[in-house]
């Protein structure tokens, strides 16, 4: 998959790499390359959306197509909890796109506290307003904290049934107050209430920045992208960044540029740069792998722990599998699935795959994640610990959740006992930070410090995961930070 009708060369230089076309990764192709003066290449391990059947799965936001045998998924397994160990899979996006192409929808801001909390130049609530509202066209509604001309558009559900109207009216029977746009900003926190879900699904269609951004931009000359391109690792010369080692469809090849931007996101970013040499200097030369610069990449990541909850509800089909939340004063989001949720986790439940569950997910946690080198072979994938059962406090505000998740709505449905899971939100893994911060792998333009020509713009960066999930704001982060390599 090349510039426009695939026929234009296989460029072996450019001016700039970008590793990854998920979420991240398209936004900031589109953007360098809207300068025809600058040649980008963008090398995307999974499937183009011109490859047998992909378009048919990407489009349908009434399915999660990630299940266990699905060709646009890729799945690294992680140590939810410590006592006891429970594992689980977690789901990333492999197709151009990434996560953004095969997600449930969910278009949530952060909220201006996030920023707050980042304490870093250039990432204030002021700052990263004009680009939320620059990637969106919001359908309903307007004014200064909405766009009107971006790309991606968004709806919100107006036709509640099934088991949203059930939670819906659980709720409102005990006052919780409606939120219609949980994307105003009007509130530094999350406020308390319930509200339709901000989707970037529109009459059933899903429209991801793949689809919004890169899509569109394939016709430029200046512009190609290879699919199926796997980048093994990166080249340095002293402590520049100058090429990465590839395996496509033709075979190994090299690829080099002036400037690289890794957008593979927080798992695989961290992954490659600790098997090319950037990493924790003693776990870099216990797996023989020569130290470029070191750094705590991979130590304190973080995601939004989640207690699962299975219902008597029924299945309402083909509906977008999150329509509404109910967000509670304690960093507590409340969620009526709809379905998908076991499809996406990939864990074969038998005989209702797609059965409505409630999840009670926390927000602002204290635990962090923990993403560990274990080889050199770039086929070994990481080791990934959440350790969500390390913050005693963590805990017990699950508990809570998930006992005043029975008060609310046990009238309306059967509650079941409540599963660890994740809400599948790692960030973190390559952290921005203040120059004194010993886990701050990257300035707040997002260069890895100590290494040249080397960017990296996608959820790994995120110093913490937001107070809603990061969709949005990996979109809005890579419209923000591609002026950074631009300039």
């Amino acid at each position: 998959m090349s510039p426009g009708s695939g026929t234009a060369p296989d460029r072996t230089h450019s001016d700039l790499l970008v590793i990854g076309a998920g979420s991240a990764g398209s936004v900031v192709a589109e953007r360098l390359s809207a300068d025809p003066d600058c040649s980008v290449t963008v090398l995307e391990a999974g499937p183009g959306p011109s490859d047998p059947g992909v378009a048919a799965l990407t489009d349908d936001a009434t399915v999660l197509p990630v299940g266990a045998a699905s060709p646009l998924a890729a799945r690294f397994a992680t140590q939810l909890t410590d006592n006891p160990a429970r594992v689980v899979e977690l789901v990333r996006g492999a197709t151009v796109g990434g996560s953004g192409a095969v997600n449930g929808g969910y278009f949530c801001r952060a909220v201006p506290d996030d920023f707050a909390a980042w304490d870093l130049p250039g990432w204030r609530w002021d700052d990263v307003l004009p680009h939320y509202r620059a990637i969106e066209t919001d359908l309903d509604f307007d004014g200064p904290s909405h766009g009107d001309t971006g790309p991606i558009r968004i709806r919100r559900t107006a036709e509640i049934v099934g088991s949203t109207a059930l939670f819906l009216q659980a709720t409102a029977d005990h006052g919780f107050a409606w939120l219609p746009d949980l994307n105003d900003g009007a509130a530094p926190g999350l406020p308390t209430g319930i509200g339709p879900v901000p989707l970037n699904i529109v009459d059933g269609a899903r429209l991801g920045p793949g689809a919004a951004f890169l899509t569109p931009a394939l016709g430029r000359r200046n512009l190609t992208v290879l699919a199926r391109s796997r980048v093994l690792r990166l080249r340095f010369d002293g402590s520049r960044a100058v090429g990465v080692d590839v395996l496509g469809p033709h075979g190994p090849r090299v690829y080099t540029a002036d400037r690289i931007v890794l957008c593979a996101g927080a798992i695989a970013t961290a992954h490659l740069l600790m098997l090319s040499g950037v990493g924790d200097a003693a776990t870099l030369r216990r797996c023989g792998i020569p130290v470029v610069q070191h750094h705590a990449v991979g130590a304190r990541c973080s995601d939004h722990p989640e207690w699962v909850l299975p219902t008597t509800w029924v299945v309402e089909p083909r509906r977008p599998v999150l329509e509404v939340v109910l967000s509670l004063a304690d960093d507590l989001e409340i969620r009526p699935y709809t379905g998908g949720f076991v499809a996406m986790l990939g864990n074969g439940s038998a005989g209702r795959p797609d059965w409505p569950h409630v999840g009670v997910a926390l927000m602002k946690p204290r635990s962090r994640a923990t993403l560990r080198l274990v080889s050199a072979d770039p086929g070994v994938a990481p080791r990934i610990a959440h350790h969500y059962d390390s913050e005693p406090a963590d805990v017990a505000r699950l508990r809570h959740g998930a006992e005043f998740a029975h008060e609310i709505i046990g009238t309306a449905t059967t509650l079941g006992e409540p599963a660890w899971s994740t809400s599948q939100h790692l960030c973190g893994s390559v952290p921005m930070g203040a120059e004194h911060d010993p886990y701050a792998v990257l300035d707040e333009r997002c260069r890895v410090r100590g290494v040249d020509g080397l960017w990296v713009i996608d959820g790994s960066v995120m110093p913490r995961v937001p107070s809603r999930g990061p969709h949005a704001t990996t979109v809005m982060l890579a419209h923000r930070a591609a002026e950074f390599v631009g300039s």
